[in-house]
């Protein structure tokens, strides 16, 4: 299947009500337990969200394909299941089967990948759903860290959370690196460490930052940076 525009990628019915409760159960029950088979979470910030009321962009980095599920499930219940996943059209929605299960299982919408980060006509869906109340996670790296090290933060998101006036709560990751590396496609156990050793994984939230619609959105993605 050829590339299309992502508007006409986007799966609504994952959004739905029996969408919600089925990635509800995946994420937090199916993919849960293979997960904490292989690693704990060490979750910290969250306290940074108790006061927020409306949507948010959370800009996380990218390691490995364990991110997703390892960041949504650190998030609270109300905020995880009003949260979509940005994930690459010319990755993920290049095949309808593929398409249609990250859209279930992980919420996500297709984003095309431009220079910056995100094409021109990119944003069409995502701010429609930040606009119905929806947060967005977004990996601002454009792809996963060979290296397990951050990478340039492109600058779609800060245009983005100053288009739309909403904060961008900066998410650190660790660990998943060693747990599930790029080129894997099962999680690994710690090198040396046992057959029941589990890796740590510290899920790190940050103070939001506060976009206005002058600010530098390179100074923006400096800041979230350096919170990684």
């Amino acid at each position: 299947m050829e590339i299309e525009e992502s508007a006409s990628l986007d799966k609504p019915w994952a959004r739905t009500l029996p969408g919600r409760v089925t990635r509800e159960l995946l994420i937090c029950g199916v993919f849960g337990w293979i997960i904490d088979a292989y690693s704990h979470r060490e979750i910290a910030g969250r306290e940074y969200l108790e006061p927020l009321e409306g949507p948010v962009i959370f800009v996380a980095n990218h390691c490995s394909h364990v991110d997703t599920p390892m960041l949504l499930r650190s998030l609270p219940a109300r905020w995880r299941r009003r949260t979509a996943v940005a994930a690459a059209a010319d990755y993920f929605y290049t095949k309808r089967l593929l398409a249609n299960t990250v859209s279930l299982v992980f919420c996500t919408v297709p984003m095309e990948r431009g220079a910056r980060g995100m094409g021109t006509d990119a944003t069409t869906d995502v701010e429609h759903l930040i606009d119905t109340g929806w947060s967005l996670v977004v990996f601002a790296e454009g792809t996963r860290s060979r290296d397990g090290r951050v990478g340039l933060m492109r600058s779609g998101a800060a245009v983005l959370a100053a288009r739309q006036g909403v904060p961008i709560v900066p998410v650190h990751v660790s660990g998943t690196h060693e747990a599930m590396p790029p080129g894997r496609s099962w999680m690994v156990r710690p090198e040396g460490g046992g057959r029941w050793a589990r890796h740590t994984i510290p899920v790190s939230f940050g103070a939001p930052i506060h976009v206005g619609p002058r600010a530098d959105r390179l100074e923006v993605m400096e800041r979230v940076r350096l919170f990684m």
